[in-house]
């Protein structure tokens, strides 16, 4: 079979909207990981811990609402953070079916060991925070317009 040549601009991998975002979610993970080590936390575990720090007790359900997870993939997030003592989770009263995940102690405390991570980020990425709300903005706007479109 013949050596085939890419003369196609819209089918090279540098031309790629998906690769580009692929490859800068990689790199921010990585600069992610030295930053959550200390406070013994993977990317996933740090995205839980900032939804229960805007809204402690939610339930699992709603926790994955937010970050877009189902809950095959939230529990056992949920477990191993409330193996490391950040949280506890609990029936619901009303509804036994219903989790609802608190934080500890310890998971409170946490928070302040947490607040310097997303200036670290800022500073990481070349210290522009402007330029970053903007990108935060337009890539929102993308998620929720593809999620629209595949509903």
């Amino acid at each position: 079979m013949p050596k085939r040549s890419n003369d196609d601009p819209a089918l090279k991998l540098d031309n790629q909207l998906c690769f580009a975002v692929y490859s800068a979610a990689h790199a921010l993970t990585r600069t992610y990981k030295p930053l959550l080590d200390v406070l013994n936390l993977t990317y996933p575990q740090y995205l839980v811990m900032l939804v229960l720090w805007e809204r402690d007790g939610m339930t699992v359900k709603d926790i994955g609402q937010r970050l877009h997870l189902d809950s095959g993939t939230l529990t056992p997030l949920l477990k191993r953070l409330e193996a490391a003592g950040y949280v506890r989770r609990e029936r619901a009263r009303d509804d036994e079916r219903q989790v609802n995940i608190h934080l500890t102690d310890q998971g409170q405390a946490l928070y302040e060991k947490a607040r310097s991570v997303p200036q670290q980020i800022v500073d990481a990425s070349g210290g522009n925070a402007k330029n970053l709300l903007v990108l935060k903005q337009n890539l929102v706007q993308l998620r929720d317009t593809l999620n629209a479109a595949a509903d």
